[in-house]
């Protein structure tokens, strides 16, 4: 019998109960309605951090952790699946079915350390946003973070009508970053067979590229959006039986592979942008955003620099739209407790504000506070692990042994990955 569904989030038209039961056309008309959460979910793996970490990476060793972003992203597809399935399952997102599964302690526990992750979160987006507007616009830090609130209000306040204009402005976000990338790949015109090599090929180039590995695929799950993304599909469309809960569940997985596969084919580019013009070029240390955006212009054009800011903007005004929308989900989720979305919006823009009022280098600070959400990767991560693997939770859509076997391992080498780097960023090793 399938759970009584709570009303966390506005669902979306009836299109797709009517798929279900049988009331469909083309295949793409059958398709489609289903598209969404996962275009959500996947703006966390081509945020500002990202951007970073692949120009980083380009930049310093050319193609040669290109296979480090395949492998993160099937990785993320696992992960991101079975949040969406958590919600399909039980009409209940994470925190929800934490409170009800664990003891209130532990409860009230995950909330907190949740709740420091989502304002550690929404800060490194903020930042995003505010350093691609400075680059776009050549205007202050300051009046940029400016017009990033404005944009990031004007974003959420589409939720008053349903949640299906937010998942499209999002996804037309993501499209976005993915044509500027594109474009840059059409200007650097790299070698694209040593790049499907190195895709496929995992090797390393010294100890600090195992290092520089270590931290894509230890920043491949963000908990923020393993904790939204059970949110987003646990009353989006509603079955009435269990079959119709199985097929809703294999279009889940459908949209988890077209997003997630956008993402990762976005990363790659961004890291065979990097290494075709900037190693190439034998500027082999790019280790900040201005500096890329700096460096890209004499290189490429004008027009590069642009695509490349314009792409940033994209990137930190949609994910940070997602980290309000996942800090609001956890409260409700942990505690019972709902706040508005503008209230939390300008909460959440105070630590961005200060950071820039006092001076701070952007593109520290937010590396640092990607530090920070390593954190919080376990308390999202392993939980979810656990229930989805529950039959008394999860009923008829338990996991599958393979599938526990699989997380399992995902879980623990990302949690082992993330260890590894706090204690490398501390110096404790």
């Amino acid at each position: 019998m399938m759970a009584t569904r709570p009303e966390a989030l506005p669902r979306s038209p009836g299109a797709g109960e009517r798929i279900l039961r049988g009331h469909s056309s083309s295949r793409l008309a059958r398709v489609l309605p289903f598209l969404g959460p996962a275009f959500i979910a996947c703006v966390a793996y081509i945020d500002p951090g990202n951007f970073a970490t692949n120009i980083a990476g380009g930049s310093t060793f050319g193609y040669t952790l290109l296979w480090v972003i395949v492998a993160s992203n099937l990785m993320a597809m696992l992960i991101q699946t079975l949040s969406a399935k958590l919600g399909i399952a039980t009409g209940r997102n994470l925190p929800e079915v934490c409170r009800q599964e664990f003891p209130r302690r532990v409860t009230i526990g995950l909330w907190l350390q949740a709740e420091v992750i989502a304002m550690a979160t929404d800060l490194a987006e903020f930042l995003g946003a505010a350093i691609g507007f400075h680059l776009l616009l050549g205007i202050g830090l300051l009046p940029a973070a400016v017009l990033t609130g404005v944009a990031a209000f004007l974003i959420l306040g589409l939720q008053r009508f349903g949640f299906r204009p937010l998942e499209a402005v999002i996804a037309v976000m993501v499209l976005l970053i993915g044509v500027c990338y594109l474009a840059e790949l059409y200007y650097a015109h790299p070698p694209f067979g040593l790049a499907a090599g190195s895709a496929v090929t995992p090797q390393f180039s010294g100890g600090e590229s195992v290092l520089l590995a270590v931290g894509i695929l230890g920043a491949t799950v963000m908990p923020h959006v393993i904790y939204l993304h059970s949110a987003l599909t646990q009353n989006r469309i509603v079955p009435d039986s269990e079959d119709e809960a199985k097929q809703l569940m294999r279009y889940t997985r459908v949209d988890v592979v077209i997003a997630m596969s956008i993402a990762g084919l976005i990363n790659m580019a961004m890291l065979i942008m990097a290494a075709s013009v900037f190693y190439k070029s034998g500027l082999h240390h790019v280790d900040s955003l201005e500096s890329a955006h700096r460096t890209l212009g004499p290189i490429l054009g004008t027009a590069s620099g642009t695509l490349f800011a314009l792409a940033l903007v994209g990137s930190g005004l949609s994910s940070s739209a997602v980290g309000t929308l996942s800090g609001q989900v956890v409260m409700q989720g942990f505690v019972r407790r709902r706040i508005p979305v503008w209230i939390r919006r300008a909460v959440t823009m105070l630590p961005a504000f200060v950071a820039i009022g006092i001076g701070l280098d952007a593109t520290r600070t937010l590396v640092v506070s990607q530090v920070v959400l390593s954190f919080g990767i376990p308390f999202a991560l392993i939980p979810l692990v656990m229930l989805t693997s529950r039959r008394d939770v999860m009923g008829v859509h338990v996991n599958r042994r393979t599938t526990v076997a699989a997380a399992t391992v995902v879980a623990t080498l990302i949690v082992l990955l993330n260890a590894f780097l706090l204690v490398q960023t501390f110096g404790l090793a």
